[in-house]
């Protein structure tokens, strides 16, 4: 007998490995020794005889191989490479016939098993209901279930799937399985619904706090003034940027062009007494937007001190760090306390800092204009002169 049972154990462990495809992550040969491992514990706790301990480990090892063939109806083939096997073995007819009917009871239905075997094998097929591996077990079927395409369950409808499996169509109905796995069941059953009241309660809390800030975001003025105030910032930043980074590009090309005309031309002028002129009016016109470039980013020196009147008066403003750099810590957070203190305040001194933003942007823009037209004028001028010069010189 043990023989037999290592030889079929042999054979489904081959056939799975060979045939059955790779997105079978529950229905495989793990899944098949584990039923094995619970007939096993049924049998050696009950009045079992020889024979028909030897149909239960049969039919518990070969019961999943018809997923093979196909998922539909997978119990029926089962059953065919069962009698094949067992025929090849050449096995008694009556255990070749007992393994048969045990696999076709493994089918999932409303009917209860007709006899001790096929409630043996039938608890034992659903016996990770009663496990510690249970919600691991039903992690792998799920995901079994989505890598086929036959159904994607969320976890929470997985987690609804189990508890209706537990509650109302899975029992267990031998003594053994009564007694050691039914109370673990309930204990996983119990922790499926703890999970469900949890996933209730976060629902209607998150709802709860969608409709207050919904109600918020409707009924308060606030949002649209903090919104204004934000954009507004922000774009008088990005224009800021922008302005810097114009000026940077004024300064590298005239830095350059200086570079590129003092080594070449320099070296030509005593040679060329007519291109001294021109390239004097070129550098002249380069230097200047240099010189008006650095003008445009250079900062402002700032006092870097209030006192407490000015907070007082409301005369600071405290969200630009040009008027408290010298202050201390502890003088600058006092102000801030008190800024806090007054939402008007908070309001005055942002739309402070948006006015003088403004200012620094109109600064910045205004001479960046002038370089850039003294610039163009200056490269054209440059060339007139360089043409000209040369003209006169032929």
């Amino acid at each position: 007998m043990e023989n037999l049972v290592q030889e079929t154990d042999d054979y489904i462990l081959k056939l799975f490995s060979e045939k059955l495809p790779g997105n079978f992550v529950y229905h495989n040969y793990t899944h098949s020794k584990r039923v094995y491992k619970s007939i096993n514990e049924i049998i050696e706790h009950s009045q079992i005889g020889v024979k028909d301990a030897l149909i239960l480990r049969l039919a518990a090892l070969l019961h999943d191989t018809g997923y093979i063939v196909s998922c539909e109806n997978h119990e029926a083939e089962s059953a065919k490479i069962a009698r094949e096997f067992l025929e090849s073995k050449n096995v008694e007819k009556d255990v070749i016939e007992g393994v048969e009917k045990c696999i076709l009871a493994t089918e999932f239905k409303h009917t209860d098993p007709e006899n001790e075997l096929e409630k043996i094998i039938r608890d034992a097929d659903s016996s990770h209901f009663g496990k510690d591996y249970f919600e691991e077990a039903s992690e792998f079927l799920r995901l079994e279930l989505t890598l086929q395409d036959r159904h994607k369950y969320t976890a929470e409808e997985w987690r609804e799937e189990n508890i209706k499996m537990l509650t109302e169509k899975h029992q267990y109905y031998t003594a053994y399985a009564l007694k050691n796995w039914q109370p673990v069941k309930e204990e996983n059953l119990a922790e499926l619904l703890s999970k469900r009241k949890k996933t209730k309660e976060k629902h209607h809390r998150d709802d709860e706090k969608a409709r207050l800030k919904a109600k918020y975001k409707n009924d308060s003025p606030e949002r649209g003034i903090q919104t204004f105030y934000r954009v507004a910032l922000r774009n008088h930043i990005k224009l800021s940027d922008i302005a810097d980074t114009k000026a940077n590009i004024m300064l590298s090309v005239n830095a350059i062009i200086i570079s590129l005309v003092l080594s070449n031309l320099i070296s030509k002028l005593d040679n060329n007494n007519y291109l001294i002129i021109p390239t004097a009016i070129f550098i002249l016109f380069s230097a200047t937007t240099m010189i008006l470039a650095v003008i445009a980013t250079r900062p402002n020196i700032t006092r870097g001190e209030f006192t407490k009147e000015d907070v007082a008066n409301k005369a600071v403003n405290l969200t630009f760090f040009g008027n408290f750099h010298k202050m201390e810590l502890s003088e600058f957070e006092w102000a801030v306390e008190e800024l806090l203190k007054d939402r008007g305040y908070v309001y005055k001194s942002l739309t402070k800092d948006l006015y003088f933003l403004g200012q620094v942007l109109d600064r910045k823009y205004r001479i960046l204009r002038i370089t850039y037209t003294i610039f163009v004028a200056g490269t054209i001028i440059s060339l007139i002169a360089f043409a000209a010069f040369f003209y006169m010189e032929m």
